[in-house]
Order: structure tokens, then C-alpha cells, then sequence
């Protein structure tokens, strides 16, 4: 690429680059970091010894750089954060294991209508499943934790069944 020593090619190195991520099929995700501090380089490398950059034009770009930095390593530790929120929830509802769960269930009734019943099982497992804490009985039932009113110790019969 020819490079003009009069006139401004930033605006042909970017292009350039535009098509590069296009065919690698980055095309229209952000800019990481890496690619930007990249961009800027070859803009210094190949700017016009006549016409140079501008300080302000550079520190603008700089000050972008460093946003586009430190949403980067915001959205990481954002990331994290709810990751270990995520196990700490687990966490926290394993004590449940071999306690007595309440929950509310639609039942039909012998005449055809519906009406909510209570339900009683021991806690068997916690396990993770799209994002959230799912209780398993030992009755079997499969249970959202947003669904359960009441926790208890089981009574002494039900304790081992």
C-alpha cells in the first residue's frame, strides 16, 4: 500500500484494519485493547513527518485506550465477582442437605379443579443447573430454591427416610 508523504493515511490504516478483522470474522465485535494500542502504533509509524499527530489527537487516543482498559478489567472482575457469587450461593445452600423443605404444588383434584398443597420432602442434594441452586429430595422431586417456604429440621422418624 502506497503510503502518500502529503496528505493523511490514518484514515487508509484503518480501513485496512476494518477489513483484516473483517476476514477473520471480527468484523463488527469491539475493539479489544490489544487491537486498539496496535491501531495506534502503526497510526504513529506511519504518520507524515510533515504533518505529525497532533499532542491533543494523541492524548485523546491515549485517554481512550486507557477507558477502553479499564471497562476491560472492569468486566473481568465483574465476571469473577459473580462467579464466586454464584458459588457462594451453592455454598450456602448445601446446608440445607437433610433438612425438611416446604413448598407449595398445584394438585388436581378428584372433581377435575386445581388447588395448591403443601409439600414435604428431606433434602438430598444441591445441585447447579443454569445458573441457579436446584434442591433434589429424597423423594425425588426436583425443587427451584425460590420455591421453598419453609426449612426445618425433620422430625426423628423422618430424619432417615
Amino acid at each position: 500500500m502506497p503510503i502518500n508523504p502529503t496528505g493523511n493515511s490514518n484514515s487508509l490504516f484503518y480501513e485496512d484494519f476494518v477489513k483484516e478483522q473483517e476476514a477473520k470474522g471480527t468484523g463488527n465485535q469491539d475493539m479489544g485493547k490489544d487491537a486498539f494500542l496496535k491501531l495506534l502504533i502503526t497510526q504513529l509509524q506511519n504518520q507524515d513527518p510533515l504533518e505529525p499527530m497532533e499532542d491533543k489527537e494523541f492524548i485523546a487516543q491515549m485517554a481512550n485506550f486507557t477507558s477502553l482498559e479499564q471497562m476491560t478489567n472492569m468486566n473481568e472482575n465483574m465476571s469473577k465477582f459473580i462467579e464466586n457469587q454464584q458459588q457462594g450461593q451453592f455454598f450456602s445452600h448445601s446446608d440445607m442437605i437433610g433438612k425438611s423443605v416446604e413448598w407449595q404444588e398445584e394438585v388436581e383434584t378428584e372433581d377435575g379443579n386445581k388447588r395448591m398443597e403443601t409439600m414435604e420432602a428431606i433434602v438430598q442434594a444441591v445441585k447447579f443447573k443454569n445458573g441457579a441452586a436446584t434442591i433434589l429430595t429424597r423423594s425425588g422431586e426436583e425443587l427451584s430454591v425460590d420455591d421453598i417456604q419453609k426449612i426445618a429440621q425433620p422430625e426423628e422418624g423422618e430424619a432417615n427416610t
